[in-house]
């Protein structure tokens, strides 16, 4: 496993973002896990989130798009924190994007916040974690009614590995097969597991036997086969 994905797995637990226990998800689904990147509030923490963001993007995508396309709410932060940490990494100047829930009607009007996309552009969407899919649903003809554009893929802070809508595929399989765009993850909960299985985060040990037989558990139902 690449540094900067063992560093952002710690990063997780020490934000924490990533938490282990018993959570009841918007889908109605026990959970062992939960991750909330809502809980990135500082500086230093947005900065860091925003070159692991960068890292994985570079390593998936590399630097040939214009635009980084963060769906509100929360890709708005990402999209922010990112475009600056891909600058300063690589030297490559890239522009930020997001939608608006409503459509501005005076001053800086439309329906989106940032960068305007224009014909012939590539764009990357970012978002923290993709459950149903729902948020892409709403964005991706947001994106195509600006022109004659490309999605380039789109990148996720952590895949939880779990089905989708469908029943037998993870979110991320279901979204690229629908729209046919690449998907990614900075991290995998596979990843996650091989990290803190039985070894110390923060001094301590977050994922124990008894945890990892939750996860287990909870995979053996939710899992993709």
């Amino acid at each position: 496993m690449e540094a900067y994905k063992q560093e952002f797995i710690e990063f997780m637990v020490e934000a924490n973002v990533l938490k282990f226990g018993d959570f009841t998800l918007k889908s109605g689904r026990k959970s062992p896990f939960f991750m909330n990147a809502g809980a990135y509030v500082t500086g230093s923490q947005l900065k860091r989130l925003g070159e692991y963001y960068a890292k994985a993007i570079h390593d998936n995508y590399g630097e040939d798009f214009d635009v980084l396309f963060g769906p509100a709410y929360k890709g708005i932060p990402l999209s922010v924190a990112t475009t600056i940490a891909f600058y300063e990494l690589y030297g490559k100047e890239i522009r930020y994007c997001s939608n608006r829930k409503e459509v501005k009607d005076h001053g800086d009007t439309g329906i989106l916040l940032g960068s305007k996309i224009k014909d012939k552009e590539r764009i990357i969407i970012i978002e923290d974690v993709t459950t149903s899919g729902k948020s892409i649903e709403e964005t991706f003809p947001i994106i195509k009614a600006q022109g004659e554009v490309e999605i380039v893929g789109l990148m996720v802070s952590l895949n939880r590995m779990e089905k989708g809508k469908g029943g037998d595929k993870t979110a991320l399989d279901e979204i690229r097969e629908t729209y046919g765009f690449p998907t990614a993850a900075i991290v995998t909960m596979e990843e996650v597991v091989e990290r803190l299985y039985n070894k110390e985060c923060q001094n301590k040990i977050v994922i124990d036997d008894a945890m990892k037989n939750a996860i287990d558990k909870y995979y053996e139902e939710y899992g993709v086969k």
